[in-house]
């Protein structure tokens, strides 16, 4: 939706009504009124003596003195600097001026930035129950800490063992034995569906005994998948070389060695 055009100022008092009126709904930065103000009139002139009146009664603060105020006000809320910088940038203050600012204000009330992430971090996680490990970093960097003061914060909860990943959460819901089977049936072995289910962090203490029961009634058969496996390709199996290709393909899906060895020699008892 477009912006519906203001009433140009008539005269300088129409400019000046404008900037009380804006400043008197919050603070904003010279760069911001003076955005508001050529939107209200194109006389440069007048712009220039509204702004400079306001600066000199104290109706509108330096960049230093506006920097300075946001960050006190930041930091009393739990406001890391990550997120400081990026709100004051936004705003059109420099970066020169933005570090100077937090300098002086940490200095002054002296922040401890990673006692200030534990008070969020408490304040904010009671507990840790229907969250995950990466929407509370997310959260905690949003908010403008860094991933050391993060770490800290965290290490002081106590409930910090009972955050898990998504990939953990996600990972309880997970029936063991249809997992298997899913990837038997794209043509892994045994070795490899472990090594899987573990980086997903699957529960896989049942594991041996689930492969034994799966065998037993003939839902898997890894003997019969390395054939198929095997078959899939074009190895020349008549040379050395060609069985060492063969070898390492099937070793790198997982099959056991006996497995690939009958799969490579089907003749030999």
């Amino acid at each position: 939706m477009q912006r519906q055009p203001l009433r140009q100022a008539k005269t300088i008092d129409n400019v000046f009504n404008s900037a009380y009126w804006h400043l008197s709904q919050q603070d904003f930065t010279i760069s911001e009124i003076r955005t508001k103000l050529e939107r209200k009139t194109d006389n440069q002139q007048w712009i220039e003596t509204v702004l400079t009146t306001l600066i000199e009664n104290g109706y509108l603060k330096d960049n230093h003195h506006f920097a300075v105020r946001y960050c006190e006000l930041a930091f009393s809320d739990d406001i890391g600097k990550g997120a400081i910088k990026r709100k004051l940038q936004l705003r059109g203050i420099l970066a020169a001026e933005i570090e100077l600012a937090l300098e002086q204000v940490m200095d002054a009330l002296q922040v401890d930035s990673f006692a200030m992430a534990t008070s969020r971090m408490l304040n904010k996680f009671e507990h840790f129950h229907g969250t995950t490990k990466e929407k509370v970093y997310s959260q905690m960097t949003t908010k403008g800490f860094s991933r050391a003061e993060i770490d800290h914060a965290l290490s002081e909860h106590p409930q910090q063992a009972t955050l898990r990943s998504k990939l953990a959460v996600k990972a309880d819901k997970v029936d063991l034995t249809t997992e298997i089977i899913k990837l038997y049936n794209k043509g892994k072995g045994e070795t490899l569906i472990l090594q899987e289910l573990k980086q997903r962090l699957i529960d896989v203490s049942e594991f041996e005994n689930i492969i034994y029961q799966l065998s037993l009634s003939e839902d898997i058969d890894f003997y019969k998948s390395c054939r198929e496996q095997l078959a899939r390709k074009r190895y020349d199996l008549s040379d050395y070389k060609g069985k060492s290709k063969a070898y390492a393909y099937l070793m790198r899906k997982g099959f056991g060695s006996d497995e690939i060895k009958e799969a490579l020699n089907p003749s030999d008892d």
